[in-house]
């Protein structure tokens, strides 16, 4: 009996999402563990869709922050996510992704960070280097 490993999930889908608690798009991997956000920690799962209406890929990201640091500290810098879970479903191939959908859907109870949305605030934890 033979095991065999399948990567299911290209480089290009994980160059493209980011995490919808801190808007960070790194993510790191820990072997038997999963993926997780490298600036937050929340813990992103992906899954292949049953309906992909003709694209080449079609992809469920589910977000649990179960796993997310420093939500009650950093809350300027994080958004929590409803109910501690959030999906999208990511549709396209390589360089041309695009969401389809957020689950719950985005409102006026809650709403995604998106890619980059505190970039330019500074950590409280940081220090400012002025010349």
């Amino acid at each position: 009996m033979s095991l065999e490993v399948l990567d299911r999930h290209s480089e290009a889908l994980f160059e493209f999402l980011w995490c919808p608690v801190c808007g960070k798009e790194v993510f790191t991997h820990i072997p038997f563990e999963g993926v997780f956000c490298k600036n937050c920690n929340t813990q992103v799962e992906l899954q292949e869709s049953r309906e992909t209406r003709g694209y080449e890929e079609a992809v469920l990201a589910c977000f649990d922050s179960t796993t997310t640091w420093n939500l009650h500290v950093d809350e300027k810098l994080r958004r929590d996510l409803p109910d501690g879970s959030a999906r999208v479903k990511i549709l396209g191939a390589p360089g041309a992704y695009e969401v389809d959908w957020w689950s719950p859907e985005p409102g006026e109870d809650w709403e995604p960070v998106q890619r980059g949305e505190f970039d330019d605030v500074e950590e409280p934890n940081e220090v400012s280097h002025l010349a």
